[in-house]
């Protein structure tokens, strides 16, 4: 195969990874223009309609999917083939893509690369903040991490965090001429701080533990974030009650600015784990970095 037509067919994976010429162009260092150009050179010489374009996006046809489907794993294989050749170093080296919630990146993995990074010099982690369930293939990814429950079956994982449970808190101005709720139901009389699930598209329902079975509750509120640590800043501020982990809360608990309640009924869950394809066990840096997360309690 001729060498421009390679690079046409790198230069259509990348458009179809991206779903936008800008983006592609902009990691490929060429001109959207030039993109444009070769994609449609390529178009011709297939004689078949690769990519439909609209002002505001770029999707697959059912040709362009066949063809990328057919191959993009065989290019993935030649980029981590020589990726690999990185074993040959003296030290681990290269870039790892994570993607992790917000709780699980601020208790369980920053605390962990504080020592590791340090002692592994021309290692980077890059760290991307999804509090839904992303799918690391798709978004070429190296690694996720997730709550044991979540873990997809034909991933290799790696324990990286201790059991974990949440708290239901608010405020003592909260509380104040407030009934404090006694059973997981009570709390559909009182304004709750709502999270909403990326991947589900909806809030999350409170789980609980009650007479030996699972509940969830709806709860209600004028307030709702996908962010965690927002959660907690509202709860602090007295805007109703949020369930947040049970690791952020205990040093606010502890001085007094917020007031936990229902801790009996709130279930422990199996801890993060770090979540990865087969193919990327060989990468020396990789393999480093799973043996610093790994959790040794």
């Amino acid at each position: 195969m001729p060498r421009g037509s390679v690079n046409d067919l790198l230069a259509f994976l990348a458009v179809a990874r991206e779903r936008s010429f800008t983006r592609a162009a902009a990691k490929a260092g060429v001109s959207q223009s030039a993109l444009s150009h070769t994609i449609r050179q390529l178009e011709t010489r297939l004689g078949v309609r690769l990519l439909t374009r609209t002002t505001r996006a770029v999707s697959l046809t059912e040709a362009g999917a066949r063809l990328a489907e057919g191959i993009g794993p065989h290019f993935e294989e030649i980029e981590h083939q020589i990726e690999s050749l990185s074993e040959l170093r003296d030290k681990p080296a290269g870039t790892i893509r994570i993607v992790a919630s917000d709780h699980a990146i601020a208790h369980v993995l920053w605390p962990k690369l504080r020592g590791f990074l340090p002692r592994y010099p021309d290692v980077k982690v890059e760290l991307s903040l999804d509090n839904g369930l992303t799918d690391i293939v798709e978004e070429r990814f190296d690694a996720g991490v997730r709550m044991g429950e979540h873990l997809a079956k034909d991933m290799i994982s790696a324990r990286i965090g201790p059991d974990f449970c949440l708290a239901v808190v608010g405020s003592p101005s909260y509380f104040a001429g407030r009934t404090r709720p006694a059973r997981p139901r009570d709390l559909v009389n009182h304004a709750c701080i709502n999270f909403r699930l990326p991947s589900a598209g909806g809030f999350y329902a409170w789980e609980f533990e009650e007479d030996g079975r699972e509940i969830r509750i709806r709860v209600e509120g004028q307030l709702a974030f996908s962010n965690t640590f927002n959660l907690l800043e509202a709860a602090l501020d007295g805007f109703g009650l949020a369930y947040i982990p049970e690791s952020i809360i205990l040093p606010y608990v502890a001085e007094g600015r917020l007031q936990r309640v229902l801790q009996e009924f709130s279930p422990h869950w199996d801890g993060y784990y770090l979540y990865y394809p087969s193919r990327r066990q060989s990468s020396p840096a990789f393999v480093a970095l799973v043996e610093a997360l790994r959790h040794r309690g």
